[in-house]
């Protein structure tokens, strides 16, 4: 019987799974936010908040510990620079799953697995920015040099198809 055996096993091997979990981790550290089937995003939170924990006290052991984890040093140095020092007064908690319903291919349950003090960046609409204004002015030389090639095109005369009349 499993009692009170509580890890989810995902039908991988031991190191499949650890590995997979350090990848889920390591892209929450690098994007601030992944998408994810409702049940990895369970199995992932209580790593990324020991992780958050581990970058709070901010020793070499501990930056070391958590390159042991999740193997990727870029992802350590986001998590000890910025990550875990904004989480600096909060005691636990640091990350957040919203449920997203079912994925259309095979009905998986999906969530947003994110840190709580992520801010979502409004997205410019194309209406709202000029067009015209990220061009660069051309100089006055690359506006001659243009004239006279579009004139040029402009006189010489189309090219009529002869259409043969059969009697």
């Amino acid at each position: 019987m499993r009692h009170q055996k509580n890890t989810r096993k995902f039908g991988r091997t031991s190191q499949h799974r650890d590995l997979m979990l350090a990848n889920l981790v390591a892209s929450l550290i690098i994007h601030k936010r992944i998408k994810t089937t409702l049940a990895k995003a369970k199995a992932a939170r209580p790593l990324a908040e020991k992780l958050v924990t581990l970058g709070k006290s901010g020793t070499l052991h501990d930056r070391r510990l958590a390159i042991a984890k999740i193997g990727q040093k870029d992802a350590v140095a986001t998590l000890f620079k910025s990550i875990a020092p904004s989480f600096k007064d909060r005691k636990g908690g640091y990350t957040r799953i919203i449920k997203l319903g079912p994925r259309n291919s095979d009905s998986a349950k999906v969530a947003l697995l994110e840190w709580v003090d992520f801010v979502v960046e409004e997205e410019k609409t194309p209406a709202a920015t000029p067009a015209k204004a990220d061009k660069p002015a051309k100089s006055e030389k690359a506006e001659a040099a243009d004239k006279p090639a579009k004139a040029e095109k402009a006189e010489k005369p189309k090219k009529e198809k002869k259409t043969e009349e059969k009697e």
